[in-house]
């Protein structure tokens, strides 16, 4: 395990818990909780809340994946992933600066976040999105503190922000990366989450909000319109299921890839006896590097829009298809598994929120504007900053990640709940771009064959490849992997922090959030008074009557 695992505790509760990456958005996840909210009344005050202090990973104007699931059993995934502007044409990067790809306002996707938070109150919240913006508002409004995970993300990016001027007077004050603890105000974004308490989304789809937008991205040379952001919408999909040692899966469809490669591996891993490797041993691990370069190898036929492209989601996460993989697979020594295509981008600065109440809804979301500070532009009358999805492109055309006017990007996003005999088991997520896929399917290993508990399943050390160096955090056999045939190359972190939820068969909830990011859970326990108890005033107590 990493030097910096075990740092964190889990938290544990009966009656609602909110696993986010900030304290304070965990907190006001609870807070609907405590108020009769749902978990998705949660968990969109939470990722309202991300969107003020964990600017540099989520906002408004930015995209991702709800992964819903109601008390009666059923699963629904809300897509709100960005899409290409209705101007964008094929060659529009071709042979281009690649920086007009992913900064600035020609990077600018349309977004769906706002939507999709929206339409998940209105069909499995009991709040309004008026109700579940009021932590955010007080968080942009009165300020908050700086944590030494944004300090960090504002000097990688210093460079960037520097280049414009309203991000720079928030992010870098006096010209130097704002310090750890340092309040951070916006103002301007305050009274936009205020304006859209009043009007909805509709405010930025089709309203003053969106027009004032677009006009300071028309300005920097966007092609966003106000008819683009009139005309998107979030959509509901079916998931994709499957099974892992008797325990159903249940993840996001394509758009997604990571649903679909998650229940490849694990079909093929369902082929070995895992738990007798050992966890964290060299064989076990070399099993996991093998399954996740041979996801990869088949990951091209399923990373674009379901609109645009075809995927044969049923094969890739069938039996027979994982038998004929496994057979290929030597459990001793490293092969290529050649993917035929460029290596895929993905940024892996994202954030990720997983609730549960008492009457048994989840709610396990993932959203993201990108890149860390997305296109690295602030929109000064709005103070929101907009995505830079535009860069998840190839910017070659005729190909199935090729740019076309709204298509959608593709994503490794994999909001997942496992569930046991009908019931929920465990709920979990992360940033991490393409590596948040490989980091769940570790997570459900060391789950249910090394019998983990959560947040130690959480904290695990982890490892990632596509098929190139195998990425090795600290705690993971690299020489033995080494002398297996991988190219194992230490890194400190792969992927970002996991926020998980543990329903135990008593019913307590049990969140635990990784030592990778500032993620906190926060739980609900206690509640009503025993019935028939009631407060007894002096005058009325007979032992005290004169």
């Amino acid at each position: 395990m990493s030097a910096a695992a075990g740092r964190k505790r889990p938290a544990r509760g009966d009656r609602g818990m909110v696993v986010a990456n900030h304290p304070a958005a965990a907190a006001a996840g609870a807070q609907m909780l405590a108020e009769g909210g749902t978990a998705t009344d949660a968990a969109v005050a939470a990722l309202l809340a991300l969107s003020v202090c964990e600017p540099m990973m989520v906002g408004l104007f930015g995209g991702g994946l709800m992964h819903l699931a109601a008390p009666d059993g059923t699963h629904r995934i809300l897509d709100g992933m960005a899409s290409a502007p209705l101007a964008a044409r094929p060659e529009m990067y071709e042979d281009r600066d690649p920086l007009l790809q992913s900064r600035g306002a020609q990077a600018v996707a349309v977004p769906r976040n706002l939507l999709a938070w929206e339409a998940a109150l209105a069909s499995h919240g009991r709040f309004t999105l008026a109700d579940c913006l009021e932590p955010a508002i007080r968080l942009a409004a009165r300020g908050f503190r700086a944590g030494g995970y944004l300090h960090e993300c504002i000097q990688e990016t210093a460079p960037d922000l520097a280049r414009d001027r309203h991000l720079a007077a928030i992010f870098l004050p006096g010209g130097r990366p704002a310090a750890p603890g340092a309040l951070l105000r916006n103002p301007a974004l305050a009274e936009t989450l205020r304006h859209l308490a009043r009007e909805g989304a509709a405010a930025l789809h089709g309203g003053d909000l969106g027009a004032s937008a677009v006009m300071e991205l028309a300005r920097r040379g966007g092609l966003l319109t106000t008819d683009d952001l009139a005309a998107v919408r979030a959509t509901w999909r079916e998931p994709v299921r499957g099974t892992y040692r008797g325990v159903e899966v249940v993840g996001p469809p394509p758009p997604s890839a990571g649903g679909v490669h998650l229940l490849q591996m694990l079909r093929v891993m369902e082929g070995f006896d895992v738990a007798a490797l050992g966890a964290n041993s060299p064989a076990a691990l070399h099993l996991v590097a093998e399954c996740l370069k041979l996801a990869f190898a088949d990951r091209a036929v399923a990373t674009a829009d379901p609109d645009f492209v075809a995927v044969p989601v049923e094969r890739l996460t069938g039996a027979a298809y994982a038998a004929e993989r496994r057979a290929l697979l030597d459990p001793a020594r490293a092969r290529d598994w050649a993917p035929g295509v460029a290596p895929l981008r993905e940024s892996p600065h994202t954030t990720h929120v997983t609730a549960a109440d008492a009457e048994g809804g989840i709610a396990c979301c993932t959203h993201t504007i990108n890149s860390l500070f997305g296109a690295r532009i602030l929109l000064p009358e709005t103070g929101l900053i907009p995505n830079n999805y535009m860069a998840l492109f190839d910017p070659v055309p005729g190909r199935a990640q090729s740019v076309a006017a709204g298509k959608r990007v593709t994503t490794s996003m994999a909001p997942t709940v496992l569930r046991r005999d009908g019931r929920p088991w465990a709920a979990l997520g992360l940033p991490g771009g393409l590596r948040i896929f490989g980091s769940v399917f570790q997570a459900v290993l060391n789950l249910l064959d090394h019998g983990l508990d959560a947040q130690a399943a959480v904290d695990a050390p982890r490892l990632w490849t596509q098929g190139a160096a195998l990425e090795c955090e600290e705690g993971i056999p690299a020489a033995a992997l080494a002398a297996m045939g991988h190219a194992a190359q230490p890194v400190p972190v792969v992927a970002g922090g996991m926020n998980l939820i543990r329903f135990h068969a008593d019913g307590a909830l049990e969140g635990a959030a990784c030592w990778r990011a500032d993620g906190a859970p926060v739980a609900i326990a206690g509640g009503p008074a025993r019935a028939g108890v009631r407060f007894w005033p002096d005058a009325a107590r007979p032992d005290l009557r004169r």
